[in-house]
């Protein structure tokens, strides 16, 4: 009888495994490649699935982007009083939320100095001498405390305090993206995947089909790694979780041989100068590891360090790679462990 039994329980597993296969859905979006692979039941066909992939795509794209002209986010930094979806209201309170707990390091109203340095939605024309006295100009409608959402008749408006204020969701965008993918993947019932866009995002569930945490890459920070995960410094193991990088050594111009990282501090309005080459974090969400990366290259090393055991969240871990005179050293960090050097 038991073993009547223990045949009739593996033949239950094998039909459950068989019930289900791991799809690869590849693409093009947000200027940047995506890669997803994910565990679906075989009642779904991986077309439909890649089908609505993309129109998630095309509803952030509508939404947020700032090289679309016609988002919603476009118009609205035009002058435009629109009523918001749910993608920009997302953003807008995620990003009015870590711009508190940051001090207003992480801050996408600090879009007016992303396209005067020439790392926004523009291209800068004039020098660094110009640049930087326009921006001492500009810090006074910087700030996310100038701008909230408004009930109204017809759903929820941005209001502005100053008219030349506008918004660049670009520092958390691609993480959230990864999140309302992972939302799909959920509502299809996947039990693993892993989602990564533009080689920096990722969000992952369960294990991999080889069994244990998915394995990532960190890309070294040097100059001329230009392709994510062809020099890396590190592999780590996640799960259930998401992991975003933001560095210094692929975005920058130099001018009179002055290097000038596309990293912006808001606070002084110019770009970021210190030891920090590159942040990875791992948070509860895609949105949230993308805007803490960003946080904490804007702040450097020893303020980041400090930021993570401030925020006391069992859910954030970073990898922090600096250069001590030449050499890169990776730094992990988590408010639940000691700090260590890898």
């Amino acid at each position: 009888m038991k073993h009547k039994l223990l045949l009739f329980l593996m033949l239950i597993s094998l039909c459950a495994c068989q019930s289900e296969r791991y799809v690869i859905i590849d693409g093009y979006a947000q200027s940047s490649s995506y890669h997803i692979k994910c565990l679906l039941s075989n009642s779904l066909s991986q077309q439909e699935v890649a089908q609505k992939v993309d129109s998630i795509f095309v509803a952030i794209d509508k939404s947020v982007s700032g090289y679309n002209k016609g988002s919603l986010l476009s118009r609205i930094n035009n002058g435009e009083d629109l009523v918001l979806d749910t993608i920009f209201i997302d953003l807008f309170n995620i990003s009015k939320e870590v711009w508190e707990i940051s001090d207003g390091a992480f801050d996408p109203s600090a879009a007016p100095l992303f396209d005067l340095w020439g790392f926004g939605f523009k291209d800068s024309t004039i020098t660094v001498s110009q640049i930087i006295d326009e921006a001492a100009e500009m810090k006074a409608y910087v700030g996310m405390n100038l701008f909230s959402l408004e009930s109204r008749a017809d759903g929820t408006h941005l209001h502005k305090v100053d008219s030349r204020s506008k918004l660049n969701f670009n520092a958390i965008a691609q993480g959230y993206s990864c999140d309302l993918l992972a939302q799909l993947l959920d509502d299809y019932g996947s039990s693993s995947y892993i989602i990564e866009l533009g080689g920096g995002e990722i969000v992952t569930k369960g294990e991999r089909d080889q069994g244990g945490p998915w394995k990532v890459g960190i890309d070294k920070p040097e100059d001329g790694n230009n392709e994510s995960g062809t020099i890396l410094q590190e592999v780590i193991s996640i799960s259930n979780c998401g992991l975003a990088t933001s560095g210094n050594y692929r975005k920058y111009f130099i001018e009179d041989g002055v290097k000038y990282s596309h990293t912006i501090n808001p606070v002084t309005a110019a770009p970021v100068s210190h030891s920090l080459l590159s942040a990875s974090v791992i948070a509860a969400s895609g949105a949230l590891a993308d805007a803490y990366a960003t946080w904490f290259m804007v702040i450097g090393i020893d303020a980041a360090m400090e930021a993570i055991n401030t925020l006391d969240d069992p859910k954030i871990d970073a990898y922090l790679i600096v250069d001590n005179n030449g050499q890169m050293n990776l730094i992990y960090c988590s408010c639940q462990k000691p700090q260590q050097s890898l």
